[in-house]
C-alpha cells in the first residue's frame, strides 16, 4: 500500500492539479531538501542538491508503482513503499515525517512524507536502469489472454505470490489481489499452471476491473497512510474476515499466503488439485 490505483490518483494529481495542490507541470525547481538522508536511493546528496535547481517539470507518469517525473535533463522516481504520499503546497510548516522536500521558483513545493522509511527517491538520466525488470502493465494491450495465460503456465506458482510479484506484472499489491482472486473465483493458493485459458482470461479482465474501479474511485484509504479514496467501501473480500461473501453469503476467510494475509471466500474460491485441473485445460 499504496498500490496501483492509489498510485495513479497521485500522478494525476500531480500531472492535473488535485488532493487539494496544483499541477506541478511546467514548475522549475529552486532547490532541494533533504531532511532524512536514506530517502534518496541515488545520486549522492552533493549531485542531487546540484543537478535538480534549474530543471523544469515536463511531464508526470507512472511505472508499476513507480512515480515518474520527467525533468529537463533527468528524471526523478518515487516509490512510495509502505507509507509514502506526495503533497504540493505553497508555505507551510514541514511536518514531522516529511523526507524530502522540491522547491519550485513559484514559491510552492513538493514534499515527500514517509512516516515508516521505507519510501525511496533517484534522480536519474536513465528511468529503464531502475524500472527495467518490471512486468508488463495491467493495461496494456499486448498483454492478451493467451499472452497472460502462457506467462501463468511458465512461471508455475501459486496464483496470488505471481501476481505480488512486480517483475510478473507491474502495480498490484496485496490488496487488489484479493480482489480480483475473488472476482475471478480463483482461489489464491491455486497453482498458476493449472488454470485454463478460460480461467486466465477470466482473471486478467478480473485484475483490470478491480484496478479501473480503484482508479474511479480514486484508490482505497483503509488507514493513515493513504488520503481520499473511497475503493474500501466496495471491498468484496480483502480486509473482510468474518463478514458474508457478496456472491453467496458464505463468511470470508483470512488466510495467510507467500507470507501475506490473504481473503478468500470458501465456497466460491475452491482450490482444485492438479488432477482436477486437468479436463479444465
Amino acid at each position: 500500500m499504496p498500490e496501483l490505483p492509489e498510485v495513479e490518483t497521485i500522478v494525476r494529481a500531480l500531472r492535473d492539479g488535485g488532493r487539494g495542490g496544483p499541477s506541478i507541470l511546467k514548475k522549475q525547481v529552486q532547490s532541494v531538501d533533504l531532511f532524512w538522508e536514506r530517502t534518496l536511493a541515488e545520486p549522492e546528496r552533493v549531485l542531487f542538491d546540484a543537478r535538480m535547481p534549474g530543471q523544469i517539470v515536463q511531464d508526470i507518469s507512472r511505472r508499476g508503482k513507480f512515480i515518474v517525473i520527467s525533468l529537463s535533463q533527468d528524471v526523478l522516481l518515487v516509490h512510495l513503499r509502505m507509507s509514502g504520499d506526495l503533497r504540493v503546497e505553497s508555505g507551510g510548516e514541514i511536518l514531522p515525517h516529511d523526507r524530502l522536500g522540491v522547491n519550485f521558483s513559484d514559491g510552492s513545493r513538493l514534499v515527500f512524507n514517509d512516516a515508516r522509511k521505507f519510501g525511496r527517491v533517484w534522480l536519474v538520466q536513465d528511468q529503464n536502469r531502475i524500472t527495467g525488470d518490471l512486468g508488463p502493465e495491467p493495461f496494456d494491450p499486448d498483454l492478451t489472454p493467451e499472452v497472460f495465460y502462457e506467462r501463468l503456465n511458465i512461471h508455475r506458482r501459486q496464483i496470488k505470490p505471481l501476481l505480488l510479484d512486480q517483475t510478473f506484472i507491474a502495480g498490484i499489491g496485496n490488496i487488489y489481489s484479493d480482489e480480483a482472486l475473488h472476482l475471478a473465483k480463483i482461489h489464491p493458493m491455486q497453482n498458476s499452471a493449472e488454470l485454463s485459458l478460460n480461467q486466465a482470461d477470466t482473471l486478467l479482465e478480473s485484475v483490470r476491473a478491480v484496478l479501473s474501479e480503484g482508479i474511479r474511485s480514486h484508490g482505497a484509504s483503509i488507514d493513515w497512510v493513504y488520503r481520499g479514496g473511497d475503493f474500501q467501501n466496495t471491498f468484496r473480500a480483502y480486509g473482510r474476515t468474518g463478514l458474508p461473501c457478496p456472491v453467496c453469503g458464505t463468511p470470508i476467510a483470512r488466510l495467510v499466503v507467500g507470507q501475506r494475509g490473504t481473503h478468500v471466500c470458501p465456497q466460491c474460491q475452491i482450490l482444485f488439485s492438479a488432477d482436477e485441473t486437468m479436463g479444465r485445460k
